[in-house]
């Protein structure tokens, strides 16, 4: 049966309630830190060696379509109710909005530490320790809008113009690609500082502290932020419907990508799924 991913603001306090207490079980049996764990090892830059599937590469968007399927997977196994709210960040922008609420993920973290404080995810209800890091630092942290060089949200706007690009992805297939709708969403600016963060990316950046680097899975408005973009993905698909992932084959011999990215018909690491295989999932959810 084809389930409906819905916006965390439309959520019911049962709803609301359901979904932290799935995340918290999942945390306290041990499941929740396997997708640190993937996340982490998974996050590979261009400047490093080897295959990159989840970051600067054509795959970033059907690799975190199987990732949020897996751990949705996971919350229904804990109760089939669930499903994997989205957090429309052109809609719900402001630091007391959800999905920072008490009920929800709670707030930003205190000025002294950036440790969060509020909400069911807080290291004081001991429910919520980080494990997988890549500090030692145990409580979740946050740092709404990076205050030493501030940082505002995307905006419709911003989207508009990301979606309006109707090729799918570019050469060099890393994040010095120019134009392409995945790096555009990806978010990879030239340049220091803010501009170098867009789109998704400036999310990560807005919300900080764990946010920001491949152990952002500790910070459970990873999924939120990541369902969105994913429901991004499919917007941009019905906009241009004959635009399919790129590339379509691998990079030719001599080429510094071949080996590097994933083809659309090759598989994608961890799984055995090729990208060809995750661009149409209506069979499995919509989103309302």
């Amino acid at each position: 049966m084809v389930y409906t991913r819905r916006d965390v603001s439309t959520l019911t306090r049962s709803e609301r309630r359901r979904f932290v207490a799935a995340l918290l079980e999942l945390k306290q049996r041990g499941e929740y830190d396997e997708f640190v764990r993937m996340h982490i090892d998974h996050y590979v830059a261009d400047g490093e060696g080897g295959l990159r599937t989840a970051h600067m590469a054509p795959s970033f968007l059907p690799w975190h379509r199987r990732f949020l399927l897996d751990l949705e997977t996971a919350l229904r196994r804990v109760d089939d109710s669930v499903t994997l709210p989205y957090w429309d960040w052109t809609r719900n922008r402001t630091t007391t909005s959800v999905p920072w609420t008490e009920d929800l993920l709670g707030g930003n973290g205190r000025r002294s530490d950036h440790q969060v404080m509020t909400g069911p995810f807080a290291f004081v209800h001991g429910r919520w320790t980080i494990t997988e890091g890549l500090t030692d630092i145990e409580y979740l942290t946050r740092d709404f809008g990076y205050p030493r060089n501030p940082v505002g949200l995307p905006t419709a706007r911003d989207l508009d113009a990301v979606l309006s690009d109707p090729v799918y992805d570019k050469a060099p297939w890393n994040s010095m690609s120019s134009g392409g709708f995945r790096n555009r969403l990806e978010g990879w600016g030239r340049g220091t500082g803010n501009t170098s963060w867009l789109t998704h990316n400036r999310v990560h950046r807005w919300v900080g502290g764990h946010m920001v680097g491949g152990a952002s899975v500790n910070d459970p408005v990873f999924w939120l932020h990541h369902a969105f973009v994913d429901l991004l993905w499919t917007r941009w698909q019905r906009r241009h419907p004959d635009a399919h992932y790129l590339p379509a084959a691998p990079p030719p011999r001599g080429n510094a990508q071949r080996g590097r990215v994933v083809a659309r018909h090759e598989r994608m690491r961890p799984w055995r799924l090729t990208p060809a295989q995750l661009e149409d999932v209506g069979h499995i959810y919509r989103y309302a």
